[in-house]
C-alpha cells in the first residue's frame, strides 16, 4: 500500500497557480519588485479578448471581445501568497477570472487566472495599449511606484 504524500508537498502543489499577464506585469522588473522573484513564464495568447488603453492611466485593461486576441505571458508556479500580492496590486477595478490561454511556444492550452477590467462599458477605454511604448516612457517611474507599493504592503503585514 502506497503511503500518502507528505502534507507539505500536497499543500505546495495545490498552491501553484498560473497567471496570464498582458500589461505592466509583462515587465520582469515589475514582477521581481512585487514578488521578489521572476517565476517561470511562457508567451501566451488569450482568445476572444481585447487590450485597451485607459484614459489617464499608464496601464491597460482587457475585456472579452469576440474574434480578438491578447498577447501576453503566463507565469507559472505562483504561490497563494504571491497571488494575494497580485490581487492587491491589481486593485478592485479588476476581477480575477479563470481563462483559457494558448502557449505561443508549444500550442499547449491551459487555464490561468487573468485580471479582467470590471467596468464593461467604461468610456475611458480606447485604442490599443502598447507595451514597448510603455517601457520607453513609463517603466522607470512605474518601478518606483511599484517599489513604494511593495514597501507599504510589507508595513501592513
Amino acid at each position: 500500500m502506497a503511503s500518502p504524500p507528505p502534507p507539505a508537498s500536497a499543500a505546495a502543489a495545490a498552491a501553484a497557480h498560473s497567471v496570464f499577464v498582458y500589461g505592466t506585469l509583462m515587465s520582469e522588473e515589475v514582477v521581481r519588485v512585487l514578488l521578489g522573484r521572476v517565476p517561470p513564464s511562457s508567451p501566451a495568447l488569450l482568445p476572444n479578448h481585447q487590450r485597451f488603453s485607459i484614459r489617464g492611466r499608464v496601464y491597460p485593461a482587457i475585456l472579452p471581445v469576440d474574434g480578438n486576441e491578447v498577447s501576453g505571458r503566463v507565469f507559472k508556479g505562483i504561490t497563494d501568497g504571491e497571488l494575494d500580492v497580485l490581487d492587491i496590486f491589481e486593485d478592485e477595478e479588476y476581477v480575477r477570472e479563470t481563462v483559457g490561454v494558448s502557449l505561443s511556444d508549444s500550442s499547449e492550452t491551459m487555464l490561468a487566472f487573468a485580471y479582467i477590467w470590471g467596468k464593461v462599458d467604461d468610456p475611458d477605454l480606447y485604442g490599443e495599449w502598447d507595451f514597448d511604448e510603455w517601457k520607453k516612457v513609463h517603466l522607470k517611474d512605474y518601478l518606483t511606484m511599484t517599489q513604494d507599493f511593495k514597501e507599504e504592503l510589507e508595513q501592513l503585514e
